[in-house]
């Protein structure tokens, strides 16, 4: 098995067990077991260590703690994706890198038109860009050889490319005050980190103590901590040598063994804390708001607009070619999956407003929502559409 394609299938997988945990949790938060669904997430975990003393809830945890070792995982696909994988050549990058453009794009302008003037509801305009790989992934997977491998590796460099977009936006648009002390204490161990790397360091422990430093300290300064994850990746090597001289990357063993706590662990745990909704008190008229509105119309339309548009633009003006076997139509259905936010889009959420209940959780149903939908409508174009050879 090509190491693409153990990606695919660990993604793939991942991204049921992402529907399993999104069920779930609906119904622990609709039934009578919500009162212990919420205790469960409001338990608190405290670490003390001198003076330096963390305390949080679990679902804090959860959202600052673990999805920072997800950021952690991006950051190595990423880096391994330019150095030599399908973002290496500009040949290879220039589809996925216009369809993220415009997929994320097309999104947030709709959200910004539904609710420019809001003060409270704009700062969401990045909700709607967002593409959950794992999930979208699982839906191809459904698919088997009915979809080419071509399209299959366009939808992940795409939503690599998305995450690396959020990651940007995370750090520019939804950071706080900042502590100038807990900063300093973040810029030394980055350093330390990149000198590591340049003394062609290739201990994982020793990453991972200054990684846990560089982890507390942008925690503490006011930059979200999920960040700290994409900085140590940066700087773990992709090459170097064992004690024996042998050949290693630790970039790739790092990301194989993270890539089965993410995909089985993680992730399902992400979605379990934050994918409750109590659709009881949620009216119809409620979900006609400009939040709810415009994430399920930037998710939906203004994604699949965004990629395919951008897409087949690129391919008519000759800067990108057709994936490799695949039609016009299955690339359509490809940009309607790209509409499945999920993760990412409920995680911006979680940043973008400060209480939980600020719009009565119609922000996360819309997303649901969105995301089901596109699921659904995707699969069934990409699954009663055959592969056209050429453009």
């Amino acid at each position: 098995m090509t190491f693409i394609e153990e990606f695919i299938k660990k993604e793939s997988s991942s991204g049921i067990l992402l529907i399993v945990a999104t069920f779930l949790a609906l119904i622990c938060s609709n039934s009578m077991l919500a009162p212990y669904y919420e205790a469960f997430l409001h338990i608190p975990v405290s670490i003390q260590v001198g003076a330096l003393h963390l305390d949080k809830s679990l679902h804090h945890w959860v959202n600052d703690g673990l999805m920072a070792i997800f950021f952690l995982l991006i950051g190595l696909e990423v880096k391994r994706e330019v150095l030599e994988g399908h973002l290496s050549s500009l040949n290879q990058v220039v589809l996925p890198i216009v369809a993220a453009i415009g997929g994320m794009l097309v999104p947030a302008l709709i959200y910004i038109y539904f609710n420019n003037g809001n003060a409270d509801a704009i700062n969401g305009w990045a909700i709607p860009t967002a593409t959950d790989i794992a999930f979208a992934l699982g839906i191809l997977a459904l698919l088997g050889k009915r979809v080419p491998l071509s399209l299959k590796i366009f939808l992940m460099a795409l939503a690599i490319i998305d995450d690396l977009g959020a990651i940007v936006i995370i750090a520019v648009f939804y950071t706080t005050d900042l502590s100038s002390i807990s900063i300093a204490v973040a810029s030394v161990s980055l350093v330390t980190l990149v000198v590591m790397n340049k003394m062609g360091v290739v201990k994982h422990g020793a990453y991972f103590v200054i990684g846990l430093i560089l982890w507390i300290s942008v925690l503490k300064s006011g930059v979200h901590a999920t960040l700290a994850g994409v900085a140590l990746a940066f700087t773990i090597p992709l090459h170097g040598k064992d004690e024996h001289g042998q050949d290693i990357s630790p970039l790739k063993i790092i990301e194989h063994n993270l890539h089965y706590w993410v995909a089985f662990f993680i992730l399902p745990l992400f979605a379990f804390a934050n994918a409750g909704v109590n659709v009881s008190g949620i009216s119809l008229a409620q979900m006609g708001g400009a939040v709810p509105l415009g994430i399920m119309l930037g998710l939906f339309f203004g994604k699949q607009v965004g990629v395919f548009g951008f897409s087949w633009l690129a391919i008519k003006l000759g800067f990108a070619k057709m994936p490799e076997g695949s039609s016009w139509l299955q690339l359509y259905g490809v940009s309607v999956l790209t509409g499945i936010g999920f993760t990412m889009s409920l995680f911006i959420t979680s940043l973008a407003f400060e209480s939980d209940g600020l719009f009565q959780y119609t922000d996360k149903l819309a997303i649901l929502l969105a995301s089901f939908l596109s699921g659904i409508v995707g699969y069934l174009i990409l699954r009663f559409t055959r592969a056209k050879h050429g453009n």
